[in-house]
């Protein structure tokens, strides 16, 4: 990473245009148009990134326009649909500005070039703000390289700044589908206002990476996807949270696949179901389906007897207790589950209820994500299939190495050349509305 900024900065200083080596009056015109006060947030931090690395322009070349120019106006005019509602209006202050350089004019073109830089600077911080109310386990899964000169740097050292401008304003695969079907949609209507719908689900799109091995869990949806290479390779249907106890959207990373997993169960499980039945049918119940009374919450808990509970008070939820299940057929988590670092102590895991994949709707567990094929996601992060060596409870495979993983809820689908809009099943999108209605 810092040999690369230490080349960006090399090309930005090392290039010097016939603009720069103008005459002693031209300098200084430039210079007066360099430190004039613009309008753009970004115009004083794009300022001092020319005065600083003295780069050469980048949008102009010998007072013409780079192609770039053209892709940015492009850009920004469907930049509303990224969520940068000024979007329209830049584009039409970056072609007056690219107009107004075709005079040849140094003070002109430098104007011009920071002008550009502005508007370009704008829409990728617009890009790269972190989805609102994602549970971040690592600041590297945050959104990257929102600095100005991080921005434009990268920007001057690109081999191609059209395509690198292309890259960038695609973000993923899924986000970029999102939009080009909304944008074409939008402009075959004649009606070029975004559903804030889209606008929402695209805030959560954003997080997702262009590249590299990860996963996304679409509680929305209700389907898993593996993608290689920023592209999907596979996927599965999955079992996600009710409206009581919605799946969560965070960013993690998947370290290890636990074999033979216990399965503790939540609080409320516990109070409105297990302890009922213990009341009911005594502790043979417990016996039966494998559960164990523990004495804490820590790793290396002992089990208790379980008739040292006081299990009437369970029940009025004046007292919890922790109930844990061994490893069996009878485990909700069956063979496997799939932990990552997360508040909400959710994780994917196996399950022994396949004949619940069959419903088109599968908003049907307590918060975790319950999967179609366990074993062939196991399979395709490990690279071989996961087989416990011996009955030993809590068997830990460890990756090679970490692999990302996105659990967001994508509303917005894109179907036939048109989006496509699927059950608000938690409700977020509704109180989401608010706060893009209010930007």
């Amino acid at each position: 990473m810092k040999s690369q900024l230490l080349r960006s900065i090399a090309c930005a200083t090392m290039i010097v245009p016939a603009l720069w080596a103008t005459s002693a009056s031209a300098q200084q015109s430039v210079a007066g148009a360099m430190f004039q006060p613009a309008s753009l947030p970004t115009s004083g931090a794009v300022s001092a990134f020319y005065s600083t690395y003295r780069s050469s322009p980048m949008w102009f070349r010998g007072g013409v326009a780079n192609p770039a120019a053209g892709r940015l106006v492009a850009i920004l005019r469907r930049a509303h649909f990224d969520g940068l509602a000024s979007g329209p209006q830049l584009a039409a202050q970056v072609e007056a500005a690219i107009a107004r350089a075709s005079t040849g004019t140094p003070a002109n073109v430098m104007a011009a070039e920071q002008m550009l830089s502005s508007a370009w600077v704008m829409y990728v911080q617009a890009l790269k703000r972190p989805t609102p109310n994602m549970d971040y386990a690592s600041p590297v899964l945050m959104p990257q390289g929102s600095r100005s000169d991080q921005i434009l740097l990268t920007a001057v050292g690109a081999p191609s700044l059209d395509q690198h401008l292309v890259q960038v304003s695609r973000v993923n695969s899924i986000y970029a589908q999102l939009r080009e079907t909304a944008w074409q949609q939008a402009q075959a209507a004649g009606n070029l206002a975004p559903d804030p719908r889209l606008l929402v689900n695209l805030e959560r799109a954003r997080t997702i990476p262009g590249t590299g091995r990860f996963v996304v869990v679409d509680a929305a949806g209700q389907r898993m996807t593996m993608f290689e290479n920023g592209q999907p390779i596979d996927s599965m249907k999955i079992i996600v949270g009710t409206d009581e106890f919605p799946t969560p959207m965070i960013a993690s990373f998947v370290h290890y696949v636990t074999l033979n997993p216990y399965w503790d169960s939540p609080d409320h499980l516990v109070r409105k179901a297990i302890a009922p039945n213990v009341l009911s049918q005594g502790f043979g119940y417990l016996k039966s389906r494998g559960y164990e009374v523990m004495a804490d919450w820590t790793a290396n808990s002992a089990v208790i007897p379980p008739d040292q509970i006081d299990w009437k008070a369970v029940v009025a939820g004046k007292k919890q207790i922790r109930i844990r299940q061994k490893p069996g057929r009878q485990n909700f988590m069956a063979t496997m589950k799939i932990p990552f670092v997360n508040n909400h102590n959710i994780y994917l895991h196996d399950t022994p209820a396949k004949d619940l994949f069959a419903k088109s709707q599968r908003a049907l567990s307590n918060g975790c994500v319950r999967l179609e094929d366990a074993p062939r996601f196991a399979r395709w992060l490990l690279g071989y299939d996961p087989v416990a060596p011996s009955a030993d409870p809590e068997q830990h495979i460890q990756l090679p190495r970490g692999v990302p993983i996105y659990l967001t809820y994508l509303t917005a689908q894109p179907r036939d050349g048109k989006i496509t809009y699927t059950a608000d099943v938690y409700g977020w999108d509704k109180a989401a509305l608010q706060r893009v209605a209010s930007r």
